[in-house]
């Protein structure tokens, strides 16, 4: 069977996109999905993504790691697919969507895509990290000279270590550049390496740098290797709402491939 593919990036955090709405792909076909994902003998990606329908919002979002296994929220991914969405013209400007966390909202303005994720309220706070869910797990510890750092073998520990283990986390490394802009740099679990950005990894970021005081700005720039991102987002003594995911998803290419 012939599949046709879009390929979409969201700073450098690139995704095989798939309008799957009349259920041709076969998705227990793991194998196949890790293929295309591979950069030497596929397309080449960090996550594999199907739009399908939903009975009570505009869209479904299935994601897939690198590895072939459906996976938590990836956040990139969803600024990505909301962008596919505008381009099938299932969708405006504005619309709602589900995913494997749940509901979000999302709105495009002048090219940038706005996501909305979950509320955080259990953020764990250690000597020399955060731990926390945003739809994904995440590590979030601040280093110096991050440029220069390891990030493959220091998150490949991380992530395998104790407490994570095989379930594993996601880990990023952060340095304050400004009272409201951090540098992240992040190792992604599933695809098992540095990706150039990652959508839930900066929220998390955002939420922690806020939660510990390095910021009391409530909305927080992130530089990553592939790009500028934004996160805003609503503090109380309950937790973190009303966040927001900004930044730019782009088109790259279409092509058909044998399934």
């Amino acid at each position: 069977m012939k599949m046709t593919f879009y390929k979409y990036q969201g700073t450098g955090n690139d995704f095989i996109i798939v309008d799957n709405r009349l259920q041709t792909i076969n998705k227990n076909d793991t194998k196949r999905i890790e293929q295309l994902c591979d950069r030497r003998f596929g397309i080449g990606a960090d996550g594999f993504i199907l739009l399908e329908n939903d009975d009570n919002t505009a869209f479904k979002m299935v994601y897939y790691n690198a590895d072939g296994n459906q996976s938590s929220m990836c956040g990139n991914g969803g600024r990505c697919i909301v962008a596919f969405a505008k381009f099938l013209g299932i969708i405006e400007n504005e619309a709602e969507f589900m995913a494997i966390d749940g509901l979000h909202k999302a709105k495009i303005e002048n090219e940038t895509v706005h996501l909305q994720m979950q509320d955080v309220s259990d953020i764990q706070t250690f000597d020399n990290h955060q731990f926390l869910d945003t739809g994904s797990p995440h590590h979030v510890e601040m280093v110096s000279g991050i440029a220069d750092y390891n990030v493959k073998a220091r998150g490949l520990e991380i992530r395998y270590g104790q407490p994570y283990n095989a379930v594993g986390s996601n880990v990023n490394f952060v340095e304050q550049l400004a009272t409201d802009n951090f540098a992240v740099r992040t190792y992604e679990r599933g695809v098992e390496d540095e990706t150039f950005s990652c959508g839930t990894g900066v929220t998390a970021v955002a939420i922690a740098m806020h939660k510990t005081g390095k910021t009391d700005s409530n909305s927080v720039s992130l530089k990553t290797p592939g790009g500028q991102l934004r996160v805003s987002f609503d503090s109380n003594d309950k937790g973190y709402n009303n966040i927001w995911l900004i930044g730019p998803a782009v088109q790259v290419f279409k092509g058909d491939i044998e399934w």
